[in-house]
């Protein structure tokens, strides 16, 4: 372990992100035990009646732009786009968004000067964080190593895993979406070292999508499970308590998230919930810890425990975001520290949960929405056709039925309606399972990672929220490269 951590982890390999190749490096650092933030923590769990928590979910996708014929542009960030083309739509926004990526870097290092206890959780995609790369903005990185890497500031700054090109997990065949995870945490280690990533055990799922089919939902939670993670952030409307299917009633509590597959096995992991609302008016204006302020300890598991109250939200999208959450940041976290309602990071919060004696068995378990109506006509293990079997029966019972996953918003599919992108993925997809995956080529070799860059690049749910139209375009020229590089490489 330790060698490992010692050794220099490289950024980029061959002029691409370092998204593959070191796994057991990886490996290795999600395995070192904590805990990982309470011991530098200074908040007093013990005074606490409640907490809050905020995180701020960073993205830019990358695309092909950087020239008038689409398949042979140069692939560069959207943020790099917005600001060649700033009287373009909200393109002037563009330098705002800069700031916004690292303005966390000020705000922090300012409270603790002041001797308070800020908090936030921090989500930055892979795509954002390679093209704020590919741009020259190395103001924002050194921002965020500050934040990452100093002893004063990182017990402040919790960092959330993510797909690395956000993409969809309901939508994104499985084998690629545990790609995805990986891929995030080589290119975050890259970046701020193996001995950060170690510290990285919350994940944040792309557009808070959760998958509900039994057999994806069991793949998605195996994979965070296998990835290193500890626990997941799910939006309440795609859960359902796995007692009886009424929506969860202890939103302020963490919870066990069970996902049972139609063979029968079962993968959990520890779930906490983001309320639904208006995310970035939420956030923004701080209104979690307003909310915070009026709860109290509640019993788990015969103990006391402290609620917390967890919100997530665009941190830089939205007039509210942009110009309205630092001045409100700074006022609430002032007043906060080492009050009744602190703020807090989730990791800590659990961390200090592992000290009351808690495990993860002792929270109420939640699945994914609609599955009590399959486990209440089908029989566990008996597989995939008996299970596509119930599935029919109920969706031709009740219309509302479905096995598409939740988002943070419940009028979004992330399928119907998306064939003309989906197609071109779920073909480059089998095309990258046949030609790479299946014999076994190393994730070591460069047109294993030249092809995985694009496979990636493709599935960026971005492509398929703006609808048809140059957005759709900018994903199928994706999928077109890394067909044409899976066909004439390998």
């Amino acid at each position: 372990m330790k060698p490992v951590m010692r050794a220099t982890f490289p950024e980029t390999v061959a002029g691409l992100p370092n998204i593959c190749g070191f796994e057991d490096w990886i490996a290795e650092a999600m395995a070192r035990p904590g805990p990982h933030y309470l011991p530098e923590s200074q908040v007093d769990f013990r005074r606490a009646k409640s907490a809050v928590a905020i995180a701020l979910h960073m993205h830019q996708p990358m695309i092909p732009a950087g020239g008038a014929n689409l398949h042979t542009a140069r692939i560069i960030s959207n943020l790099k786009d917005m600001m060649d083309h700033p009287h373009v739509g909200d393109n002037h926004n563009a330098t705002v968004f800069h700031w916004c990526y690292k303005r966390m870097g000020e705000l922090i290092p300012q409270l603790v000067r002041e001797g308070k206890q800020p908090r936030v959780m921090l989500e930055y995609s892979g795509t954002l964080l390679h093209g704020l790369r590919e741009m020259g903005l190395d103001d924002v990185f050194d921002a965020l190593k500050l934040l990452t890497l100093e002893p004063e500031h990182r017990r402040c700054v919790e960092w959330l895993g993510m797909p690395w090109g956000h993409a969809v997990a309901p939508s994104t065949p499985m084998q690629d979406f545990r790609l995805h995870v990986r891929a995030w945490q080589h290119h975050f280690a890259g970046l701020f070292g193996l001995e950060a990533l170690g510290r990285v055990r919350g994940f944040s799922p792309s557009e808070m999508a959760l998958p509900n089919h039994p057999d994806v939902a069991y793949e998605f939670v195996r994979t965070l499970k296998d990835c290193g993670y500890r626990w997941v952030l799910v939006q309440e409307h795609t859960v359902e308590q796995a007692t009886d299917g009424r929506p969860p009633c202890q939103l302020h509590l963490p919870h066990r998230l069970v996902a049972k597959n139609s063979r029968g096995e079962i993968a959990a992991i520890t779930a906490v919930l983001k309320t639904q609302g208006s995310d970035t008016k939420l956030v923004g204006q701080m209104q979690p810890y307003y909310e915070a302020k009026g709860l109290a300890h509640r019993q788990v598991a015969g103990k006391p425990v402290p609620p917390v109250v967890t919100q997530i939200a665009d941190g830089e999208n939205g007039g509210v975001m942009m110009h309205e959450f630092p001045g409100k940041y700074l006022e609430v976290m002032a007043e906060a520290s080492g009050s009744p309602t602190p703020p807090v990071n989730i990791t800590e919060y659990l961390e200090y949960l592992d000290t009351l004696g808690l495990t993860e068995a002792d929270f109420t378990p939640l699945q994914p929405l609609y599955q009590k109506r399959i486990w209440d006509r089908f029989r566990g293990g008996d597989g995939p056709e008996a299970l596509a079997k119930v599935i029919e029966t109920l969706k031709k019972e009740d219309h509302r039925f479905h096995m598409e996953g939740g988002s943070w918003t419940n009028n979004i599919s992330w399928t119907r309606g998306y064939e003309h992108v989906l197609g071109p993925m779920e073909e480059a997809s089998a095309l990258f399972h046949e030609k790479v995956l299946a014999p076994g080529v190393p994730p070591t070799e460069f047109r294993y990672r030249q092809a995985l860059f694009h496979l990636l690049l493709s599935q960026t749910s971005c492509f398929r929220y703006w609808g048809q139209g140059q957005w759709t375009d900018y994903g199928r020229e994706f999928c077109r490269r890394a067909i044409e590089i899976l066909k004439r490489d390998f």
